[in-house]
């Protein structure tokens, strides 16, 4: 196991750049179902996990292409990870277990995180090489982990490192960076050394997601768009009929909008 040394490089990131930008919600399809969250990957599959706590994936035209059954046994499932379509991960926090399907939705293998002794996992993330991203919340620490479960790397706590510390809930591995949100102190940018690369001031904004080169988010009626490489925020306002959605989440060019039972899909234009 290798402890990461964590070099600051840049603290704040200052001067973003704001634009209103016009633009029009194109409604390209719906999707009805029992649906009670979802998940979409870059190929614009979508993950539906279902009150029974099944998870069916459908591409892009909404056909049905696998459904993962075993649903009884580690409890509910708390987030749906399909960053990468081949390898897609389910996390029941309350039993601190993953699970890892490949592309048809079988199980790939089990993790039981108590047996490494990660007792609190608040978020997981796939990383580029196939390993898993954690964050040990009773240990404040970033940790990489192998298919099975092994300890790669892990940061210094964070209580040492930030004051205060932030406690992300959402970890993302994007274009050899990892992010974590916490959605009071913003976003966290590691190298995969461990070092912070930034701190990019984005606040309280819900359905987060990094996905390819920019950060989607939204709060209340308005969509927020951050350009990683320009420090650009596009915001939108967004109608009424898609503002109150139960969530949201994106691809690069489109929005997907969860209603009680149905997914709309728009493209963003």
């Amino acid at each position: 196991m290798k402890k990461l040394s964590l070099i600051f490089f840049f603290s704040l990131q200052v001067n973003s750049v704001w634009s209103q930008s016009d633009t029009s919600f194109r409604l390209i399809k719906i999707l009805k179902g029992d649906i009670v969250s979802f998940t979409v990957d870059n190929l614009d599959n979508i993950y539906i996990l279902n009150s029974r706590n099944q998870v069916k994936k459908l591409d892009a035209n909404g056909d049905s292409v696998a459904i993962y059954n075993d649903v009884r046994k580690n409890g509910n499932v708390t987030l749906l990870d399909a960053s990468n379509p081949m390898k897609v991960l389910l996390y029941y926090k309350d039993f601190a277990t993953i699970v890892a399907l490949d592309r048809l939705l079988n199980v790939r293998n089990t993790i039981d995180l108590r047996k490494q002794n990660i007792l609190q996992a608040k978020a997981i993330g796939l990383s580029y090489d196939n390993k898993i991203w954690v964050y040990d919340e009773l240990e404040n620490k970033l940790k990489k982990i192998d298919e099975d479960g092994k300890l790669l790397l892990e940061t210094p706590d964070f209580r040492l490192l930030f004051n205060p510390p932030p406690s992300p809930f959402k970890i993302f591995d994007e274009n050899k960076y990892v992010y974590l949100y916490d959605s009071l102190k913003g976003v966290y940018v590691f190298d995969y050394y461990g070092a912070l690369r930034n701190n990019i001031m984005i606040y309280r904004w819900q359905n987060f997601k990094v996905a390819g080169k920019y950060i989607f988010g939204s709060r209340n009626d308005t969509l927020y768009r951050y350009e990683i490489s320009s420090f650009l925020y596009d915001e939108w306002k967004m109608p009424e009929e898609i503002y109150k959605s139960k969530s949201f989440n994106f691809t690069s060019s489109r929005l997907y909008a969860l209603k009680n039972d149905s997914i709309e899909i728009y493209a963003l234009q």
